[in-house]
Order: C-alpha cells, then sequence, then structure tokens
C-alpha cells in the first residue's frame, strides 16, 4: 500500500509541510509514503495531441498510490492556487468527457483522500465564518467527480505567528494516519448511513407523536388534522436536524 502526499504550499517547509508530515509519519509500518511538492513542477495545462510530460508523470504518481493526502492553505476563504492550478490542469485526467461534454470519474475512482488545510483566524472565527469552508468544499467537488473517497479532513487555523503544530493537531494527524494506514477496496460506509438515518427518522418520528399528544385535545381523530400537523412537526424538526448536521457538526474548527 502506498501514501502520497500532495503539498501545494509556496512554502516547502512551513506549517502545512509539517502537518503533512505529521500524517505521512505515523501511518503504520509496511505502508509506503512519498510527499510532492508542487512547486518544483511546472504544471500547465494539457493540449489535445500534445504529450505533457509533468502531468503524466504526476498522473502516475497519483495512480501508483491508495490514498492522496492534500495539504494546502487557504488564502481569502479559497483554496491555495497551487493547489486549483493542479486540478485545472489535471482536469482530463480527473475524469472522463461525454460526448456532450458531462464528466464521468476516470481512472482513479475509488481511491482515497484526506484534506489539510490551514488559516490565520482564529479556532472561534472558522468555526463561525468558516474561512476554510471553501478550499475544502472545492477538494472535495473536484475529488467526487473524479470518482475518489474522502477519509476525513483536517483544519489548522490560528497560524499566525505560529511556528509549531499544536499537541491536539498532532494527535488528530496521528489519528488520520492509522486511519489511512488501512486499504480500503470500496467505500464501506454504505450501511452505515442507511442504518443511520432509519435510527435517524424512527426517534424524529417517536417526537413528533410525543408533541402531537398535548394537540389530540384540538384536533381530536380528524385524519387530515393529524396527518398535517405530523407533517409539519417532522419537517421542522427534520430541518433542525439537517441544519446542525451540514452547518454546526461539520464546521471546522
Amino acid at each position: 500500500m502506498k501514501i502520497l502526499g500532495i503539498l501545494a504550499s509556496h512554502q516547502e517547509h512551513g506549517l502545512n509541510a509539517k502537518m503533512l508530515s505529521e500524517v505521512l509519519d505515523n501511518v503504520d509500518s509496511g505502508v509506503e509514503t512519498e510527499t510532492i511538492y508542487l512547486e518544483n513542477y511546472d504544471i500547465t495545462p494539457h493540449k489535445y495531441h500534445e504529450k505533457n510530460a509533468v502531468l503524466d508523470e504526476l498522473s502516475q504518481k497519483l495512480m501508483d498510490s491508495d490514498v492522496w493526502v492534500f495539504a494546502a492553505p487557504t488564502y481569502f476563504r479559497e483554496l491555495s492556487g497551487v493547489l486549483k492550478n493542479f486540478f485545472d490542469c489535471m482536469r482530463p485526467k480527473l475524469v472522463y468527457f461525454k460526448e456532450n461534454g458531462d464528466t464521468i470519474p476516470g481512472q482513479f475512482k475509488n481511491k482515497h483522500y484526506l484534506s489539510i488545510s490551514s488559516c490565520y483566524v482564529s479556532t472561534l472565527e472558522n468555526f463561525l465564518t468558516g474561512v476554510t469552508d471553501e478550499s475544502f468544499k472545492t477538494i472535495d467537488r473536484v475529488m467526487s467527480a473524479a470518482g475518489v473517497i474522502k477519509v476525513g479532513e483536517i483544519v489548522l487555523p490560528n497560524t499566525f505567528g505560529m511556528k509549531e503544530i499544536p499537541n491536539n493537531k498532532k494527535e488528530l494527524c496521528h489519528k488520520y494516519a492509522k486511519k489511512i494506514s488501512v486499504k480500503k477496496r470500496k467505500d464501506d460506509s454504505t450501511v452505515k448511513r442507511y442504518i443511520q438515518l432509519f435510527f435517524m427518522i424512527a426517534v424524529m418520528a417517536l417526537i413528533t407523536m410525543g408533541i402531537q399528544l398535548p394537540l389530540q385535545n384540538w384536533i381530536g381523530t380528524n385524519f387530515w388534522l393529524n396527518y398535517v400537523s405530523f407533517t409539519v412537526i417532522f419537517f421542522i424538526l427534520l430541518a433542525c436536524i439537517l441544519h446542525f448536521m451540514t452547518f454546526v457538526k461539520h464546521r471546522r474548527r
């Protein structure tokens, strides 16, 4: 098994590089690792009917690896230009184009990836305003189009003046190092998601019925009033849970 670290920073030995090293240096024994520093490559767009040796070399490195670890800073709430340029230029190798211009996953389908990003703002500000959100979303969009499966993400906020990685972030890097050391043949979380969805709906239905009980004196046994009240209460609960899961729980801190 092989893990490829992709450093997309202007500093080869900065905080993002240190975060990446914390992950790669703590993988299980027997797992091969390699790091590429994108600034060392002259990455230019692919031209049709012409060979691009740099893109071919990088594409082969991606193909030879089972897991990719992207490390890139966040600038002005966006992904660093170094990694964005890499994605843009690698697009013909990440996806296949159909006759109508739509894309389908390319040759890297079912590989896995981990994302790392950093920003100057504080942990609280990043949590409240989502400064690094767009960086992770851009990586996720590209990888989703390529059919590559997400393992997780690590964010390092409050980096202004920081020299060393905090211990809690090192521990998180070590945790993900162990997680990506195990080779997965496919995304095995589908059954888990269905089970979670079942229990979420079951609990929401129970709560909805509990809320309806005090309303029985008003709505009585009228089928349509019970149906409408159940639907409205269930919808409000669903909206609250989805908001929590997508906005609060997954805020990067």
